[in-house]
């Protein structure tokens, strides 16, 4: 990915970053380091992602190591679902660039509005 004199972020590196800084794959790991959940579980603590997207982030997130699917046995059968250790080293590292939006997001709404403002004048 870099070296010492650059830094590049090539195809795979752009798309892991894709797949695990997306809108539920933040919301899922934050939710995972607390305690194993149901997928149930999973729904009402995220009420706003639908099933459809909870089951693609839950494969995406299990593929990249993020986190486990265990099943329980029980009748009827139950599927929880846990963060790794891998998962784990996540959550310094996106701590840090939420710490960074709450610092920068009045200059980056400043930036925005003027953009806005030159775009408008323009048209």
């Amino acid at each position: 990915m870099d070296t010492a004199d650059e830094v590049r972020i090539d195809a795979p590196h752009r798309e892991l970053l894709d797949q695990i800084l997306d809108k539920w794959s933040l919301a899922v790991p934050n939710e995972l380091c607390e305690r194993p959940c149901r997928f149930n579980e999973l729904r009402r603590a995220i009420p706003q992602v639908t099933q459809k997207s909870l089951t693609a982030t839950l494969r995406r997130l299990e593929r990249n190591g993020v986190i486990e699917r265990e099943v329980v046995s029980t009748r009827p059968e139950a599927v929880r679902y846990r963060i790794t250790g891998l998962g784990k080293t996540l959550r310094h590292p996106i701590d840090v660039l939420l710490a960074w939006t709450s610092q920068h997001m009045p200059a980056i709404e400043r930036a925005r509005e003027d953009f806005d403002e030159r775009e408008d004048a323009r048209l």
